[in-house]
């Protein structure tokens, strides 16, 4: 199978490498600064700036895939342009393919009314709004899904909710509109992944209260706005259930597939500008009369992240390729290799960037700080890695039985 990028792609990774280089890059500085003193609970003047130029520039939604309302790319032609957009925090965002966006309108366009789509896709597809999803919580070990205690109760043409959520990306944000929560419709049924649905929830709704930002390894606002969020008798349209109830491990499925491979496309990119950073310093730096580059330890430990980036490439192209060919449930072996092995290889090649780059790689002039951070919070967002790899160790297991 030859994972080469077709010529559209060819051209497309060129405009953005171009555009990264013209308008990302330059502002990544900024982006930090506005980040720290703004928080969480303020836009970024520099996204708001930027993401016109992204438009105009015709590098927007690129992420879609098999819909008229994107860039009509496969996952397989996406994950090299979504590579180069991980390089930065910045960028994603800038081309509106940034989590938990994506993975929303995904789901809006997947398993929403044309109603749904048209009051909340396609201000999220304009890049007008933004929003965020619901599922995590504090109570419970939600790396178990069916653990969840949101309670989603009919009452005539409503549904009421509560339940108390965390590590909501993006509820903190001024422009996050609407919510996609994930609670128990049916707390009784014996199948325990029958009892659980997926409900939209405007943001402005009586009786949504966001508690308030939650760091992330001391950083507020960037890479991530985790926050905390609590549903006190939320009533909205019952037409806002999607796909009916008793569906929400169905969309979830559909939703957290492409939204891991999407993380682990970006942390590929994360971990290249890791290595080319790395070398950069290692060669710029004099230890013990030579540079530290000529170090042995320095030198295989970048071959080593050489080696360790392109099996992740690899690995990843893979199981984009099965996504596209026979689709997310099946290729779910596939998508948990990846979750586990991607998130952990940038891990190590961002700590061995911080090792070379010595004290300073601790603050954040480097940007390693926030990109370790980023490369950490995902060996559990998603799923933890425990989780993903007893799934690929049953599957393994179901060959031989």
């Amino acid at each position: 199978m030859s994972y080469d990028p077709s010529p559209k792609v060819v051209e497309l990774q060129k405009r953005l490498n171009a555009f990264m280089e013209e308008y990302i890059y330059p502002n990544e500085d900024r982006h930090v600064r506005e980040a720290e003193e703004l928080g969480p609970w303020k836009v970024h003047p520099i996204v708001e700036e930027l993401k016109p130029k992204a438009k105009a520039a015709g590098l927007w939604n690129l992420f879609l895939p098999q819909s008229e309302r994107g860039a009509g790319l496969t996952n397989l032609e996406y994950a090299p342009l979504c590579e180069i957009m991980g390089r930065s925090f910045l960028a994603p965002e800038v081309f509106n393919c940034s989590a938990p966006d994506t993975g929303n309108m995904e789901v809006l366009e997947r398993y929403g009314t044309e109603e749904h789509r048209k009051q909340w896709l396609e201000p999220l597809l304009a890049g007008e709004i933004r929003s965020c999803f619901a599922m995590t919580e504090p109570n419970v070990a939600s790396s178990d899904a069916t653990n969840v205690e949101t309670s989603i109760r009919r009452d005539g043409d409503f549904y009421v909710i509560n339940g108390h959520k965390w590590y909501t990306t993006n509820a903190t944000d001024p422009r996050c509109r609407i919510a996609i929560l994930m609670g128990k419709t049916d707390p009784d049924n014996p199948d325990r992944h029958r009892q659980q649905s997926m409900i939209l929830v405007p943001m402005d709704t009586p009786g949504v209260k966001v508690v308030r930002p939650l760091p992330v390894f001391g950083f507020y606002g960037m890479p991530d706005r985790a926050s905390e969020v609590i549903f006190e008798n939320v009533r909205v349209p019952a037409s806002n259930l999607l796909l009916g109830e008793g569906r929400g491990f169905e969309i979830a499925q559909g939703r957290l597939g492409p939204g891991r491979i999407h993380h682990c496309m970006r942390q590929i990119g994360l971990a290249e500008r890791a290595l080319e950073k790395m070398c950069r310093r290692s060669m710029s730096r004099v230890a013990f009369g030579k540079p530290v580059a000529e170090q042995g330890v320095t030198v295989e430990r970048i071959a080593e992240s050489r080696i360790m980036i392109e099996q992740a490439r690899l690995l990843t192209l893979h199981a984009a390729h099965r996504m596209d060919t026979v689709g997310n449930k099946v290729a779910k072996t596939e998508i948990a290799m990846i979750k586990v092995a991607v998130p952990n290889m940038a891990a190590k090649v961002i700590d061995w960037a911080i090792q070379a780059h010595g004290g300073g790689g601790t603050s954040n002039d480097f940007g390693l700080t926030h990109a370790y951070a980023m490369s950490r919070v995902l060996r559990l967002a998603d799923g933890p890695d425990e989780v993903h790899r007893n799934q690929i160790g049953k599957l393994e297991l179901r060959k031989y039985r």
